[in-house]
């Protein structure tokens, strides 16, 4: 089990859990799991730990095919109150697995050591079920995501090159 499991059984939510073999050799964890799962690209979601300006950490969850826009996110947590920032970049990535206690690639929104302030792209709330990491590379977790918002007092937002 990983602590984004035991989160999701703790809280009831409605998930489903979905493995796949994982090549080490993928480019990209998120795609690789799309079509491992044989499922849409828009309904698989990775999780991006940015760092802002006054050098707080936060949780950008968006689709594994799209780009995460900095400014977009900065205005996201700003205008959500979550965290007063104008800018953010990726953060560093051992800063990431200290605070999250997952391993690049298998970084999951849920279950993270220290909750961060959160945004889940707006696109999400197209869809009635995402995959969002589990919490280790090969390991999908299947859910709603007004549940994974809930869950996470997290906000929806545009966050994505489009």
């Amino acid at each position: 089990m990983t602590p984004a499991i035991d989160l999701a059984k703790q809280r009831g939510l409605d998930y489903q859990l979905h493995e796949y073999s994982h090549d080490s050799n993928a480019a990209s964890f998120g795609l690789e799991a799309a079509e491992k799962l044989g499922v849409d690209v828009s309904q698989v979601f990775k999780t991006l730990v940015v760092a802002t300006d006054t050098g707080a950490l936060a949780v950008a969850v968006l689709p594994v095919d799209k780009t995460l826009n900095f400014k977009k996110m900065a205005k996201a947590l700003s205008s959500h109150k979550l965290l007063p920032c104008k800018k953010v970049q990726m953060a560093d990535p051992k800063q990431v697995e200290r605070s999250t206690g997952y391993v690049l690639g298998g970084v999951s929104p849920l279950g993270q050591k220290k909750r961060l302030a959160t945004i889940i792209n707006d696109s999400a709330q197209n869809q009635s079920t995402i995959y969002v990491s589990g919490g280790r590379r090969g390991l999908e977790i299947e859910l709603p995501p007004a549940q994974l918002a809930d869950t996470l007092a997290a906000r929806f937002d545009a966050i994505t090159d489009d």
